[in-house]
């Protein structure tokens, strides 16, 4: 049995902080351990792969939802990332906080030092903002943020649409405001994708307190007692055992961090004997909380091919793509094809944005894998603050199943409500000058869907994850919490939880920025929770 200070089970957006800050004195030893493969692929670090790894299960998990009842029970694909960086590896890059006032209200429910004075200094240590730094930005960490240069102009004919439909000009979602259409700012370093393994891992693999296992999947958390000691993982076939003298962290993610713990006896008693599994430390808080962002495209076709990135799909542009950029680093492969988008509200009395927009000159269907060759243009509505919540359960005591994900979405009317007013108001973006010249007809899907009951349907036939799951093992002290306010799981010793199921509400934006500051606030508490 190989013994280490820590154990850090997931190599993605947390775990390769946690891995990079706790492994920063040189006489702690830390084991990280990732049940994927290591990020080689050219499709993770040219941005235009993303195409590819969404679609793809090579660093994907590739989940499915069971049938969701207020979507025409239809089983939802959830791509996960899967391997060195997690879904950093295979997300849009989009650099985005949420709104300042998630993490004050995550304080007021009890979560003391959440709030986001407490939390702007962690999301300032980990970035390099190529724009220089001020008090919301910082300029000497490993995540390289960057703005993006379109080479298509219609990225900025949607920013010039909203401000002509009324909206404001927003330079900054991470900035004083987040409400407004404007720019993105990305996680790349000239034309490459900075996942998290590509910032915080790739540069310290050569520390000898360093050990990281790739292909390892954790079987179960082993325990003596009430105290995690360590883990058992599975690597090509065969089994082994690792200690962990500090502690044990868990980072695998708002679906595999709750299907460990059950696996390894912590959960609902109930759910837990039905599969054999003697639960030894009830917490019925496992699993539960689920919270995603649902997402609805509104799509146009486009009479412009010069504005669309649709050409590009076609095989034999593909090819020549990958070629001009494997070979002389430019191209279209540089673009991921997000760069432009917008936080707005669905209501003028609401006090934050209720809605985000991502601006894609593409058609899409089935999260791209379905390709459209047409010219076309896409917003993507995705309801930021939904009130409906699922549950992640075993489908068996099997670790090498995947769970059962039951996201439940629009199980909440309201959620339904948004998404309408949001259909509305894309179309309202399309329908303005600076788009008349060059605008097509609607996309099939949505075009007869004409008032609100046809809108509504429309929605429960095609909305979609934007993959923002989070919040099942949330942070708090209620009946369904996991962890408490240092992440540390209630009523057992040496064992945390850091990743985006620590969230005990979602935050009204992209998760990846949100993670990685839990995980840079994390490793400070348990620097300091294990000075010695």
């Amino acid at each position: 049995m190989s013994m280490y200070d820590y154990i850090i089970v997931g190599a993605g957006s947390a775990g390769c902080v946690l891995a990079n800050r706790l492994s920063e004195k040189a006489k702690t030893r830390v084991l990280l351990l990732e049940a994927g493969k290591k990020d080689s692929s050219p499709f993770i670090h040219m941005p235009a792969g993303i195409a590819r790894l969404i679609a793809t299960s090579d660093f994907n998990w590739a989940f499915q939802t069971d049938a969701e009842p207020e979507l025409d029970k239809r089983n939802l694909y959830w791509p996960r990332g899967k391997g060195l960086g997690g879904s950093s590896s295979i997300n849009g890059m989009i650099y985005n906080r949420g709104n300042p006032r998630d993490y004050d209200h995550w304080r007021q429910l009890g979560n003391k030092g959440w709030g986001y004075d407490d939390v702007l200094p962690y999301f300032r240590k980990s970035i390099n903002n190529e724009r220089g730094e001020d008090i919301y930005h910082g300029i000497n960490g490993e995540l390289n943020i960057s703005d993006e240069k379109a080479n298509l102009p219609s990225h900025d004919y949607f920013i010039q649409a909203g401000i002509e439909a009324g909206y404001s000009y927003n330079a900054d979602f991470n900035g004083a405001t987040q409400e407004g259409f404007g720019p993105f700012q990305l996680t790349k370093i000239g034309n490459r994708r900075c996942s998290a393994a590509q910032a915080f891992l790739s540069p310290i693999l050569d520390r000898d307190n360093l050990t990281v296992v790739t292909e390892a999947k954790a079987l179960s958390i082993d325990f003596e007692g009430k105290k995690a000691i360590g883990v058992t993982y599975l690597k090509r076939g065969k089994k082994y055992h690792v200690k962990a003298e500090c502690e044990t962290i868990i980072s695998a993610g708002a679906v595999q961090t709750p299907q460990l713990l059950q696996l390894s006896g912590v959960g609902n008693p109930e759910d837990l004997a039905l599969h054999g599994i003697r639960c030894f430390h009830p917490l019925k808080g496992v699993g539960q909380n689920l919270q995603d962002h649902l997402d609805i495209m509104v799509q146009y076709y486009c009479k412009d091919p010069e504005l669309s990135v649709a050409r590009y799909i076609k095989v034999s542009n593909m090819v020549r793509v990958l070629l001009q950029y494997m070979l002389f680093g430019n191209g279209p492969g540089t673009e991921n094809g997000c760069i432009a988008g917008a936080f707005i509200k669905s209501r003028k009395d609401l006090e934050m944005p209720d809605l985000q927009f991502h601006f894609i000159p593409l058609i899409l269907n089935d999260h791209g894998r379905k390709r459209f060759t047409e010219p076309g243009l896409s917003i993507h509505v995705c309801q930021l603050r939904p009130e409906s919540r699922g549950e992640i359960r075993l489908a068996s005591n099997n670790p090498l199943d995947n769970p059962s994900i039951k996201a439940n979405y629009l199980s909440v009317g309201s959620d339904l409500d948004t998404l309408v007013e949001g259909v509305k108001v894309a179309r309202k973006i399309f329908q303005t000058k600076v788009f008349s010249a060059f605008l097509g007809e609607e996309f099939e899907a949505s075009k007869g869907a004409l008032n609100d009951e046809d809108i509504a349907s429309f929605v429960r036939k095609n909305a979609e994850t934007i993959y923002h799951p989070v919040g099942t093992c949330k942070m708090g002290n209620d009946y369904l919490a996991v962890v408490d306010d240092r992440l540390r799981v209630h009523g057992l010793a040496s064992l945390r939880v850091v990743d985006a199921s620590v969230m005990p509400t979602l935050v009204g934006g992209n998760t990846n920025a949100p993670t990685i500051m839990i995980a840079e606030k994390a490793s400070d508490m348990i620097n300091h929770d294990n000075t010695r």
